[in-house]
């Protein structure tokens, strides 16, 4: 596991689009969110520890805004062919687990991740109702084994703020966490 924190996207960034299947095997595109206030996309995947010690606050916190004009996407970029736990089928199997209501998406040729400029799991984005980055940064100060509650404070406040019309503060802490499984050669060249 290599520690990596995102490459903070400037804030402003237009959302890239994108046209992946969820686990049923659904498109689901940017364009499906266009009547949300919110849209927060977050890069994660099954097996990374960082994923993993946030998944119940996750799960809370799509529950908690279901009916807030906020949508959530979550996208799987990982080699799947070397990290069979991040498999299509073990998705799946994810989205069932982890109580997931957002659609759970495959990006299976890393586009979209590089689109984004995603680096770990989880690498959150959320952007406004134009569609433009408002926050990127972590889900709280909470990481595996520092005993600090997981909240979503970060995360949630930035929420809030969007949701209300109100500017999101520019003061914004990286994620961190595993870095994304690359396919041999298809490494991006933003690091």
């Amino acid at each position: 596991m290599a520690l990596t924190p995102s490459t903070m996207l400037p804030l402003g960034t237009v959302a890239p689009d994108f046209k992946l299947p969820d686990t049923t095997g659904k498109i689901i595109s940017l364009a499906d969110f266009k009547d949300k206030a919110a849209l927060l996309v977050i890069f994660m995947c099954n097996h990374c520890p960082y994923v993993v010690h946030i998944r119940a606050g996750l799960s809370q916190l799509a529950r908690d805004y279901a009916a807030k004009n906020a949508s959530i996407v979550g996208i799987s970029s990982n080699d799947a062919k070397n990290y069979p736990a991040d498999s299509p089928a073990k998705m799946k199997e994810e989205v069932k687990s982890a109580g997931y209501i957002f659609p759970y998406l495959y990006d299976e040729t890393q586009a979209v991740a590089k689109a984004y400029r995603a680096a770990c799991t989880p690498d959150i984005f959320l952007f406004d109702k134009d569609r433009k980055l408002v926050y990127r940064g972590q889900f709280d100060a909470s990481r595996p084994g520092n005993n600090t509650p997981v909240t979503g404070k970060d995360l949630r406040a930035a929420l809030d703020d969007v949701l209300a019309g109100k500017a999101v503060s520019e003061y914004q802490t990286a994620s961190i966490g595993c870095n994304i499984k690359w396919k041999a050669g298809n490494e991006p060249d933003y690091f």
